[in-house]
Order: C-alpha cells, then structure tokens, then sequence
C-alpha cells in the first residue's frame, strides 16, 4: 500500500469480506472509491458474482464512496444504514 492510501478496511463498516469484495471491482484503496458511482460498483458485483446480491451492500458502497470523498465526514453517515433508499 502507498504512503498517504488508506486500506478498505479503515472504511466504516467494511471488514475482510467487502474489502474483497471492492478489491475484485479493481478498488485497493480508499482513495481508489472517489467519484465512483455506487450503484454501478453495486452492479458490477452482482455480474461478477453472477447473482442478485443483497441490497445492503448498495448501502455499504453508497457510504463508503461518501467516506472516500469527504474530510472529516460525521460519524451519523459513517454508518451504511444511513444510506438506505427512502420512501418518500
């Protein structure tokens, strides 16, 4: 890992299974998650996988790209649900 990257697993929520799971989409790094859309990531893992994965890991990529891109971002949108689709 390069000085100054962060490891997936300092995201919020991501442990050794998701981390995988970024690093088979091509992501080694926090860094790497900038201005990158969650549901495409969300969409690609499921063809990678070959089937429908649960949506939380929708949830888990949404917060994680809000953790990559913001300095100091509160702790109330570190938490994947945060991030799940709302009814209006």
């Amino acid at each position: 890992m390069e000085v100054g990257k962060r490891p997936l697993t300092s995201i919020p929520g991501v442990g050794k299974s998701i981390a995988q799971d970024l690093a088979d989409l091509g992501f080694t790094c926090v860094e790497d998650l900038r201005g990158e859309d969650p549901q495409q990531m969300y969409d690609r893992l499921c063809a990678l996988r070959g089937s429908m994965i649960d949506r939380c890991m929708l949830y888990v990529f949404r917060c994680a790209v809000f953790f990559a891109q913001t300095e100091n971002p509160p702790a109330e949108k570190c938490r994947w649900w945060y991030w799940k689709d709302h009814k209006e």
